[in-house]
């Protein structure tokens, strides 16, 4: 295995100037910087591979992503190892929970473009006699949109980085990848884009169908997401990176689609005879998803909606008991760490502090917080996220400044209702507000479980993401990468091979 390379079209590279990782447990080790030269040699690569990769069949390529799951199976230990000394996540979630989610969804989408149907043909056939005018025979169906640019996530080292969920739905579509290596864990990345490569050669696909380049500073993202060569870009990440990839996709000569997922605070509104049956279940069950992987989903659900009384008072002192035994745990970077210190001492502004404490390092505790509806509307600071475990519970005086609140909402990936029969009135009232605002809706669950499925949507308005009619997630992920052709009176044997005989 070749640890430590960036991977240009399926060759290990190393030399020049280098930069250290910052590893939760053991030593530091040292990694080869990315710089605009190499992206340029990955992006060209990528065009070049482009006619003959995008030509490939569904079968090909579904084979091609069997492939690389198989690849990164096989490296299992050795990811899983490097993984948690990278990131402080433990030996199941790698293991057993995002190595396995990476390879199933690279098999999803094997399945997927198998069947057929992603790529929507039709035809209208010719009608030479149709008064006044004839029609000519028409046909249409989805196709690759060339080299695609993927940013490595923080939060999820293998299911949203390297060989993650873009990746999947670009290779699954015909467009080749460069994948832009995160800083927070470059060994799980360099192995990951050694199985991805080695999957390449394997199945014969052309060299350029596949690269990644290290971090080398904020200006290999510029040269990645300006390169003329790049067609569209996907990113997971925070709303200030991801504006400003976002505003250089905008400003090429060329503008290209930039599909960001940029963050949400994930409302929840606990209706009130669900509160009055449940408000301590309520309250227990929030402060376990809230604190889950030290809070670093972006579906973590960090506001609470809650109509002022005793049954809130129950919420809250039962989440409090539930953080209170959560010990410390290890953030994924120290500037996630840091950055969540920073933005939890924000919030105490306008809020009562009922729970939290400093920590130091990497390690971080819960925090919980509380306002009332009057001091939410006036103050714009408390609708920021903070990426981590933190907790605000917004005390309104009843149900219609509950409404009011939820009109004012910015885009979010999910909204979730608590809810019992009782409360079917105010949720009717509440649902269509919350399907304006978020990409997912749910009742009486908790949103931090992320399911790739066929129905699944991850994305919502902005600044939740910058494409609302897009999800990073799900089988129609691979609908950003794909653009629809029209094919009028072609000749039949000119065709693209699925586009024959529809």
């Amino acid at each position: 295995m070749t640890q430590g390379a960036h991977w240009i079209a399926g060759d290990p590279v190393t030399g020049g100037d280098s930069f250290h990782s910052d590893p939760a447990t053991g030593e530091a080790q040292v990694y080869p910087k990315g710089t605009t030269d190499l992206v340029d040699r990955a992006v060209r690569a990528a065009e070049d591979a482009f006619p003959a990769f995008s030509a490939t069949t569904r079968e090909e390529r579904a084979v091609l992503l069997e492939k690389i799951a198989e690849e990164i199976e096989a490296r299992v230990d050795a990811i899983t190892e490097v993984a948690m000394a990278e990131s402080g996540l433990p030996e199941p979630r790698i293991r057993s929970v995002e190595l396995p989610r990476t390879c199933n969804q690279l098999r999803l989408f094997a399945s997927h473009i198998r069947d057929g149907a992603y790529l929507d043909r039709r035809h209208d056939d010719a009608l030479p006699d149709r008064k006044p005018l004839p029609r000519p025979d028409l046909r249409l169906m989805q196709v690759p949109i060339g080299p695609v640019a993927v940013f490595g996530a923080s939060n999820f080292p293998l299911a949203f980085s390297t060989a993650g969920g873009d990746t999947a739905s670009a290779l699954a579509a015909g467009c080749p990848v460069v994948n832009k290596g995160h800083p927070g864990h470059p060994g799980t990345t360099s192995l990951v884009a050694e199985a991805v490569s080695a999957a390449v050669k394997a199945c014969n696909m052309p060299s350029g169908t596949f690269s990644m380049v290290h971090d080398g500073g904020t200006e290999i993202g510029r040269a990645l997401v300006e390169h003329p060569l790049i067609a569209a870009v996907g990113f997971t990440g925070s709303l200030r990176g991801g504006r400003a990839l976002f505003d250089l996709c905008a400003k090429r000569p060329n503008p290209i689609p930039f599909f960001g997922e940029l963050g949400s605070i994930n409302p929840m509104f606990c209706l009130p005879a669900a509160m009055g049956a449940r408000a301590a279940d309520i309250g227990k069950a929030w402060a376990g998803s809230l604190a889950m992987g030290a809070g670093q989903f972006c579906t973590n659900p960090g506001v609470a909606f809650v109509v002022d009384g005793p049954a809130a008072d129950q919420m809250i002192e039962s989440a409090t008991a539930a953080l209170d035994e959560t010990p410390a745990q290890t953030m994924l970077t120290s500037g996630i760490a840091e950055a969540f210190r920073s933005g939890s001492a924000k919030m105490k502004d306008g809020t009562t502090h009922r729970f939290g404490e400093a920590a130091e390092g990497r390690n971080v505790t819960p925090w919980l917080l509380q306002t009332d509806g009057d001091t939410w509307a006036a103050n714009e600071d408390l609708a920021e996220e903070v990426f981590g475990p933190l907790g605000l519970v917004v005390r309104v005086r009843d149900e219609a400044q509950m409404t009011e609140l939820a009109h004012g909402l910015h885009g979010q990936l999910t909204a979730t209702l608590q809810m019992d029969d009782e409360d079917q009135g105010l949720a009717a009232r509440l649902l269509p507000v919350l399907t304006r605002k978020a990409g997912r809706v749910l009742a009486n669950g908790f949103p931090t479980g992320v399911e790739v499925a066929d129905a699944m949507v991850h994305g919502g308005p902005y600044p939740a993401s910058t494409n609302f009619g897009a999800t990073s997630v799900g089988t129609m992920a691979i609908r950003r990468w794909l653009r629809p052709v029209s094919y009028q009176n072609i000749p039949e044997a000119l065709l693209p091979a699925d586009l024959q005989k529809v």
